[in-house]
């Protein structure tokens, strides 16, 4: 059959995390609990730093900045994907589609660079600290995130509208639970190697620029650390650095692991659980992360509790 002939989709079908009932209620409330979590966590890292002074430095304001991004991030997909739950009709629109998959993509984006900014934050301060507040203007942070985010939201549109310049004639079921690159993209009646290459080498500009920052920023910061003489102040810089360091493993693996690998069926369970990892997990993971092995923070959050009650 002809192409021409054939009908647009106008509505997606989600398969959803899983068919079974029995175990639908458990994924449901713990997807539930990780959401509401990841809410209190980000919500209260950003009001930890925006009402306490001694938080009003570089490192909080990307802390602040990755926070409310991390919000956002879970926002766009978590809602839809509880929802599949207590709905027997897991649809979206052709449109709602189109603009899921590009805060998806906007946001994820913005999050890869805003930790890569984060080690280069960690890079000034620990070996470069007496220039620390002259290299880290207000100016400069605001710019850096500026930066993170329009570059971000601006490659966001180029993969959206190439995913959905795409014929979709066939089937309408999505085999995740949101609207991805790689499952859209295999619904397509037609030819997709340009998506896929327009894909692929964003990918590879924003994960090789993402890798070299933080990779060089910590060669230069370790080869520092392995010239310190004294044991505590080798402590002191390893502990400013392993939260970031945490949080940037948990979340590029993820992220490296679902993208830059041929999409295939086979690994559709896989896909599923990496994505809710780096999706829902992930944004609590970060303000726990940055709390616990803070002590600072740690300080604040127990002195702000005692204000409140």
């Amino acid at each position: 059959m002809d192409l021409k002939n054939k009908t647009q989709a106008t509505m997606f079908e989600f398969s959803g995390l899983t068919d079974d009932k029995e175990l639908a209620p458990f994924i449901f409330m713990l997807i539930l609990l990780v959401y509401v979590m990841t809410i209190i966590g980000n919500v209260g890292m950003i009001a930890l730093v925006c009402v306490f002074s001694s938080l009003h430095t570089p490192m909080y304001y990307f802390l602040s900045s990755l926070s409310l991004v991390d919000l956002l991030y879970s926002s766009v997909t978590t809602p839809n994907m509880l929802s599949h739950f207590l709905s027997p009709k897991k649809s979206i629109s052709f449109l709602g589609c189109a603009v899921q998959l590009y805060f998806f993509c906007a946001l994820g984006c913005t999050e890869a660079i805003l930790l890569s900014t984060m080690s280069y934050d960690r890079y000034v301060a620990i070996c470069h600290p007496l220039h620390y507040t002259l290299i880290m203007t207000k100016k400069k942070c605001f710019g850096l995130v500026l930066y993170s985010s329009s570059i971000s939201f601006l490659q966001s549109i180029v993969q959206t509208t190439c995913v959905f310049s795409l014929p979709f004639c066939g089937s309408n079921l999505i085999v995740h639970f949101c609207c991805d690159i790689p499952p859209l993209i295999s619904l397509s009646c037609s030819h997709t190697i340009h998506c896929d290459m327009v894909s692929g080498v964003l990918i590879a500009i924003f994960g090789t620029y993402t890798l070299t920052t933080i990779f060089l920023s910590y060669i230069f910061i370790f080869l520092l650390i392995f010239r310190m003489t004294s044991t505590k102040s080798r402590q002191k810089a390893f502990s400013t650095c392993s939260s970031h360091i945490i949080c940037v493993s948990t979340y590029i693996t993820a992220v490296f692991f679902t993208y830059l690998r041929p999409y295939s069926g086979s690994f559709e369970i896989q896909d599923k659980v990496t994505s809710v990892f780096y999706t829902a997990v992930t944004p609590m993971l970060n303000p726990l992360i940055y709390s616990l092995r803070n002590q600072e923070v740690k300080r604040l959050l127990v002195q702000a509790i005692r204000k409140s009650f």
